[in-house]
């Protein structure tokens, strides 16, 4: 039987601190390197302006917009039964389309989503220019799924 030759004491530094690494890397979970990074929007023009008259329809506008800056995040379909990720945001948009603020009003509980959605929202801009309210402020539900692709209340297609 072949015996191999005690670590040396540098040797179990080594081999302790790969274990280590390895632990933290699975219990910091395969979802966190979704939101590592926010991804570039693909509009390549601007948008014509939201003939909203309220609010309420000027969030539909808002959440057609995001889809469209970012098609490779939409999840397609219905959402699963447990999401990653649900967070609420307060969203204000100027006169010339342009995010004027953006409040999270419900955080979410994975701490890695907030300053993704956050971003995503104002690199998405310039937004449909809200012309007949002058100034749009509209709240919406951000659904997230662990693989970074998510689908806002506006026009969701439901969870199964």
């Amino acid at each position: 039987m072949n015996r191999l030759p005690p670590l040396t004491a540098s040797a179990r530094l080594r081999h302790a601190a790969a274990v280590a690494v390895l632990a933290a890397l699975a219990f910091a979970g395969p979802a966190r390197a979704q939101f590592a990074s926010v991804p570039a929007p693909v509009l390549d023009q601007p948008p014509a302006a939201s003939a909203a008259e309220h609010e309420k329809q000027y969030r539909v506008d808002a959440a057609r917009h995001v889809y469209a800056a970012y098609p490779a995040r939409i999840y397609k379909g219905r959402l699963p039964p447990l999401l990653y990720s649900v967070m609420v945001v307060e969203t204000e948009i100027d006169a010339m389309g342009q995010v004027a603020g953006v409040q999270v009003v419900r955080k979410p509980a994975a701490d890695e989503v907030a300053p993704w959605v956050v971003a995503m929202i104002k690199r998405a801009a310039p937004y449909p220019a809200p012309a007949r309210l002058g100034v749009a402020r509209f709240t919406e539900i951000w659904l997230v799924d662990k693989s970074g692709r998510f689908q806002v209340d506006a026009l969701t297609e439901g969870q199964r």
